[in-house]
């Protein structure tokens, strides 16, 4: 059944159309994802189908009774709102809910056998489907629940003077709360860390309710909605069943490549359908069907789409072996403890993205690398011939009074050219490039929308000719296919990457290594991008638990079999000598040359994995004279081994290192 309809929606600012003739539906409980270029007017349409502005002309009819709740990129509150006020606003549906179940069920208990009796009984059993609906009996409950995992504490504390990170929490714990018809999020994973980001995702597949879901997560994308809508710039929708990967693939068969455009086709979709098939395959088996479709579509045809922006980098100088390093670094704000005896080294080539929990001191730390601000111990030095740029996430580096032009050219008056792999290019064509046409090059930077200034930032970013570039939220606002050609750009970036980021996908598409912030000041790496991370760290905290049991088995008097790691240490994989016990915390000189190789022996044992398991994908390797397919997956069985072995190698040694 049809919950929203939207006929013939145009919006315009000044001369500038920004969608006409815009229709399409939402049915009951249907998850849509809602995509298109950065400017297309996605947040516009968002904010009109939540009655937050008016079209220029059309209509929007929503199903009698429906409620619609809406997530805004940059939530308000009402002066003087709480965070305890704000739930109980959220709570009113619900509340007023419970009340008529009371009341009814009162009438109901005095009421005799009879017409009206079975009338209340009706009304009765409908209400009582009308509270679960919203969320079950004990609101408080479920209140106390979604603050708790947002990290939200004070109930008491104004809204106002909470940070733009915690008031984005209140208000995606007050949008769950309210258990709409329909619910409309726009980038609701802002300011979020990357667990919490996994915690909404589950939250949202529990809703019953449709979703409108704008986003820059492509996980959130591929695992959430059953269907995508792409706006066209200054025109209307157009609607592709199914997932983000399956709204790859249709891309692939509906769209026709115009030949300006041709250059640059692999560049786009092919690469993200190639990359799903390795990411997603190992999640969701149902889409091999899929992934093979795609393929043989990729070996037959072209691919189509919309002009991207085409970064550029200006050449950066040659890095020394080591870039940035840090020793015992300690930084405290108070009682709060962000950094305790943390070291790290950034070397030639890594890309490191860098999780925790917001509030961790993530940004802390790049401050702090970069020397923006000083520890209260520790070190930090950097290699002769590191040069850095830096990405803010405030965005503070632009001077929103400059035009477009102004700020791509650093404000340097006169500035008509940039150097790129030592040519030189107009400025203006440059910004041509990046989608910034002549009309947009003399607007201010104020006037731009969020993924205009980011991607005007990282335009001059990437022309500073650093070897270092270090990022902080990145991909925030950014549209999906100039995520895509960023990523790219990092991949093929002759330099080091220090990267932070919520952006799951992301991460496991660019890092090479995480540093992971555990709490306490606690930082500690991990090799491989963001889900060998996630698996290292279950299977490190499965390990714990399995100790911390066999710890109470113990203390309870219960006779266990004896642990061989209770009795063993280990020099390599030789036991020690009678009498000589292993030291907590302390490695032999052979475990830490081991150590110190084993992120590059497991970078290395993925990439020959993923070069073999490509090998074995592509049909021309079936069709080669004399190509020996066993001997290929021969290898690749022997790979996979290595993998396996390496992995939980390095998790022994840190467990040593650790003291475990």
């Amino acid at each position: 059944m049809t919950l929203l309809h939207a006929a013939g929606l145009r919006l315009s600012f000044g001369s500038r159309i920004v969608f006409d003739g815009l229709t399409f539906t939402i049915d009951e409980g249907e998850r849509v994802g809602l995509v298109g270029v950065n400017g297309a007017g996605k947040s516009s349409l968002m904010r009109i189908l939540a009655r937050a502005s008016e079209p220029d002309r059309g209509e929007i009819q929503l199903r009698r009774g429906a409620s619609v709740t809406y997530l805004p990129q940059e939530p308000a509150f009402p002066e003087g709102a709480t965070v305890a006020s704000e739930l109980e606003v959220a709570r009113a549906p619900l509340k007023a809910a419970l009340a008529s179940h009371a009341d009814l069920s009162a009438r109901l208990a005095s009421e005799p056998e009879g017409t009206a009796h079975g009338r209340l009984l009706a009304e009765l059993a409908a209400t009582s489907e009308r509270v679960e609906h919203l969320g079950g009996w004990d609101t408080a409950h479920e209140a106390r629940r979604l603050l708790d995992r947002l990290g939200v504490r004070e109930w008491d504390r104004s809204v106002a003077e909470l940070s733009g990170g915690t008031r984005k929490r209140v208000a995606i714990a007050r949008a769950l709360l309210t258990r709409p018809d329909l619910l409309l999020l726009d980038e609701p994973t802002n300011h979020l860390d990357a667990d919490t980001v996994d915690w909404l995702e589950e939250e949202l597949d529990r809703l019953s309710g449709a979703l409108l879901l704008v986003t820059h997560d492509r996980y959130f994308l591929d695992d959430l909605v059953d269907r995508i809508v792409e706006i066209t710039p200054g025109a209307g929708v157009t609607s592709y069943p199914g997932n983000y990967q399956a709204y790859l693939e249709q891309k692939l068969e509906a769209e026709e490549l115009s030949a300006s455009e041709q250059h640059k086709r692999e560049r786009w979709i092919a690469q993200e359908v190639a990359w799903l098939r390795q990411g997603v395959e190992a999640r969701r088996t149902k889409s091999k069907a899929r992934i093979q479709r795609a393929r043989k579509l990729m070996a037959e045809r072209g691919y189509a789409r919309p002009k991207v922006a085409d970064f550029q980098v200006a050449a950066p100088p040659r890095l020394s072996q080591i870039v940035i390093e840090a020793s015992g670094l300690e930084k405290r704000f108070g009682a709060q403890v962000v950094l305790a005896d943390a070291s790290f080294r950034l070397q030639r080539g890594e890309r490191v993205g860098i999780v925790g929990p917001n509030g961790a001191g993530k940004t802390t730390f790049l401050r702090v690398l970069l020397g923006e601000l000083a520890p209260d111990a520790g070190e930090v030095v950097t290699g002769r011939r590191t040069r850095v740029a830096y990405y803010d996430q405030q965005r503070a580096r632009l001077d929103p009074e400059l035009t477009v032009y102004q700020a791509a050219g650093g404000g340097v008056a006169g500035e008509d050219f940039v150097e790129l792999s030592g040519c030189k290019v107009a400025l203006r064509d440059y910004l041509d490039d990046l989608l910034f046409p002549s009309a947009m090059q003399r607007m201010q930077v104020k006037a731009l929308s969020g993924g205009e200034r980011n991607r005007l930032l990282l335009a001059r970013l990437f022309l500073e000719g650093a070897n270092v570039l270090v990022l902080d939220e990145p991909t925030n606002d950014l549209d999906l296919v100039t995520l895509n050609v960023l990523e790219r750009l990092l991949l093929d970036f002759d330099g080091s990457v220090l990267l932070v980021t919520h952006d799951r996908y992301f991460l496991d598409k660019v890092a090479t290594a995480i540093l992971a912030f555990e709490g306490a000041g606690r930082v500690v790496r991990y090799p491989g991008n963001y889900e060998t991370y996630r698996t290292l760290k279950e299977q490190a905290e499965q390990t714990a638990q399995a100790d911390g049991s066999r710890q109470q088995l113990r203390g309870a008097g219960v006779r266990l079999p004896p642990d061989p790691g209770d009795e063993l240490g280990r020099v390599g994989d030789r036991p020690l000598p009678p009498g000589r016990p292993r030291r907590p915390g302390k490695l032999s000189f052979n475990e830490q040359r081991e150590i110190s190789g084993m992120e590059t022996a497991i970078l290395a044992a993925e990439e020959r994995k993923s070069t073999l398991e490509a090998a074995l994908s592509d049909p021309a390797t079936y069709q080669k004279a004399g190509a020996s397919v066993a001997a290929l997956r021969a290898e690749l069985e022997q790979v996979v081994a290595e993998v396996d072995r390496l992995y939980t190698r390095w998790q022994e040694l840190e467990a040593l290192r650790a003291g475990g």
